[in-house]
């Protein structure tokens, strides 16, 4: 897999991400305590709006920023997004109301949002091969992971040395640092498409695709099983962790552990794994997983703490996190056969903006029906979408073998 890492654009381009993602870990520690100082025991409402807000600025913005600076260069658009994401993340320590943070969150996610999609359409380009690209894709996702495990014992370390508005500065280094990485590198520069089509036309290209590719289709349908997933296991973990099972603080990070070491699990085996038997079967594979894991955590529930559940829990935690990455590791390898050098990055840009979409259901899902109904009801909820996006994504992509897709024109049609 380190194989790649031998491509020197590649390594810098990756040694970039790898920091980007450290930043960004320390803004979410040093946010919620910021909301704290703000909002006291509101600041879970205050979280809860911001992160409702980076959503939206996902969903919203990518796709017309994508269409906006398509015959940019690459290099300029990935660099200004750094310094956009650094700028608010300075101004981030000065702020004294709520409504400060809503405008500069919106802000930096939207930067976020024309940078993300443009640096994963780059990496086909950069990585030409098939087997390279998989495994650019089982790093990227061992970064996240790693991201999730690290920067909380990161943050911790520096609090307690630091404030944690000097947290800010360390986001804001990760994003500098992405900049001059991305700048110092000679990336590939593709032949030049003249823009074809209105701005609406363009916008919604990637969404077309989408829809008009039967293997995009099933992955529209597996975004929203991985958003269940992860929805019950972000927004419920502290609630199984504190209140079910009534086990301390650092419990939910061990939990959160669990999770992430099934998906780094996978991630690790996914090379071997696409090559013996392909997307189709790794992917529905973790389709099938994911709902059987939801079921079974509200069967949990419902059992409460009974002797043994506890590590009963981190094994569903571990289950689902190999799930889940299943399905997200080959994902872009989906988007890469279904896009050609023009549409490309509409094609990433799509996927960025419509597996965000599903949060924006699931994650209310996940905290709505769980305050309302119980926990039992959250999982049972989230199991029933889970298992119809399921049968979704089986529907659309029956075939046995890997089918040629068909890429529609860049040209607006009539």
């Amino acid at each position: 897999m380190l194989t790649v890492l031998g491509n020197q654009v590649y390594r810098r381009l990756f040694a970039a991400q790898v920091v980007a993602l450290a930043g960004t870990g320390l803004l979410t520690v040093a946010l919620g305590l910021l909301a704290f100082d703000l909002a006291g025991d509101m600041a879970g409402a205050v979280l809860g709006t911001a992160l409702t807000i980076k959503m939206l600025a996902y969903v919203g913005v990518a796709p017309v920023v994508a269409a906006l600076v398509e015959r940019l260069p690459k290099k300029a658009v990935l660099v200004g997004a750094d310094a956009v994401r650094g700028a608010m993340a300075l101004c981030l320590p000065f702020i004294t109301e709520t409504w400060q943070i809503y405008v500069l969150i919106f802000l930096l996610q939207a930067a976020s949002a024309t940078f993300t999609p443009a640096f994963q359409s780059l990496i086909p380009s950069v990585l030409p091969r098939e087997q390279d690209y998989t495994r650019a894709l089982s790093l990227s996702r061992l970064a996240y992971d790693l991201e999730s495990l690290l920067s909380p014992a990161l943050a911790a370390l520096l609090l307690t040395v630091i404030s944690y508005h000097s947290l800010f500065l360390g986001t804001a280094a990760g994003f500098a640092f992405s900049a001059l990485m991305v700048a110092g590198c000679s990336l590939p520069v593709p032949a030049p498409v003249p823009a074809q089509g209105t701005l609406w036309h363009r916008t919604t290209l990637g969404t077309r695709i989408f829809w008009r590719t039967p293997e995009l289709r099933s992955l529209l349908a597996l975004n929203l099983v991985v958003a269940c997933a992860t929805a019950l296991v972000l927004v419920n973990s502290v609630v199984y962790v504190r209140d079910l099972y009534e086990r301390p603080e650092t419990d939910l990070a061990l939990a959160l552990a669990a999770y992430g070491a099934g998906s780094m699990l996978v991630a690790l085996l996914a090379p071997r794994l696409l090559d013996r038997v392909g997307d189709r079967r790794v992917m529905l594979a973790g389709a099938t997983v994911l709902p059987l894991g939801l079921a079974a955590s509200a069967g949990l529930t419902a059992l409460g703490p009974a002797a043994g559940s506890w590590w009963m829990l981190l094994g569903l935690w571990l289950a689902m996190g190999a799930g889940n990455s299943a399905i997200l590791t080959p994902s872009a390898r989906l988007l890469r056969r279904a896009s050609t050098d023009a549409t490309r990055s509409y094609v990433f840009t799509a996927q960025f903006a419509l597996s965000h979409a599903c949060f924006i259901l699931t994650y209310p899902l996940a905290g709505w029906a769980g305050a309302g109904v119980g926990l039992a009801g959250a999982c049972a909820a989230l199991a029933v979408l889970a298992i119809m996006a399921s049968a979704a994504a089986r529907a659309a992509w029956p075939v046995p073998r890997e089918a040629a897709v068909v890429v529609p024109s860049t040209k607006a049609g009539p």
